[in-house]
């Protein structure tokens, strides 16, 4: 139990979170726009908004996973879209602390929206690079605005709303491309229904970031310093 107790201490809250948003919407975003518009085939777009899932692949009426572009082609977008996916996911898990790696990290996320990868994820990704960018940072300003009474419940916080945000979304996906949910069969009531759980995981993973920094001040007091390694 102790031994247990010291490796979540050791845990870098700031470099987890980013991490599980990085790859979630490479994979979810990413690879998953781009995997439908590949399938719409070596056709025109029409224009730089499109649904990235196309009237013969789509399960409801409402499930279109809108996405900007400036590829003219679906094929050669969803190719794109699906490469930077894969980018994004391979960068959060490996190179986030490094010297360059959250600019790289916004880099790839703004090439993901450009190239097909979702406009939803917009809401995500740039709460994620403002947080990530206070990796390994001494987190002076949060020190002086969170009560250090608070930290040590913080830090408990920190992993369930990471994990509550992420379900929700996942929820919110799921009635966004296949159109179910338990009990409603309106497609107005479903997608009222799918946005409700994107912004309650919106505000979940707001919540987590700042149960994440407790996290990490509080683990940096334990260990008896102001910053902490990456």
């Amino acid at each position: 139990m102790k031994q247990a107790t010291m490796s979540f201490d050791n845990l870098n809250a700031t470099r987890i979170t980013a991490t599980v948003i990085g790859v979630f919407f490479g994979l979810f975003s990413g690879v998953n726009h781009g995997f439908f518009e590949l399938l719409q085939g070596n056709k025109p777009t029409d224009g730089f908004f499109i649904p990235a899932i196309g009237e013969a692949q789509r399960f409801w009426p409402l499930g279109t996973e809108d996405a900007f572009t400036l590829i003219p082609n679906f094929m050669i977008t969803g190719i794109a879209s699906m490469i930077v996916g894969v980018a994004i996911i391979i960068w959060s898990i490996w190179y986030l602390p490094t010297k360059y790696g959250r600019t790289v990290y916004l880099g790839l996320f703004i090439l993901s929206f450009l190239v097909g990868g979702g406009i939803g994820q917009v809401f995500f990704f740039i709460p994620a690079w403002a947080f990530a960018t206070r990796l390994g940072k001494p987190l002076t300003w949060w020190r002086q605005v969170l009560p250090q009474r608070s930290w040590t419940f913080l830090s408990k916080l920190w992993p369930v709303t990471l994990i509550l945000a992420t379900l929700a979304m996942l929820i919110g996906l799921e009635m966004a491309i296949f159109g179910y949910f338990p009990g409603l069969t309106e497609p107005e009531a479903i997608q009222n229904r799918a946005l409700l759980f994107v912004l309650a995981s919106a505000i979940l993973y707001i919540v987590s970031f700042i149960a994440g920094f407790g996290h990490e001040l509080n683990r940096r007091e334990r260990a008896g310093t102001v910053s902490f390694a990456y």
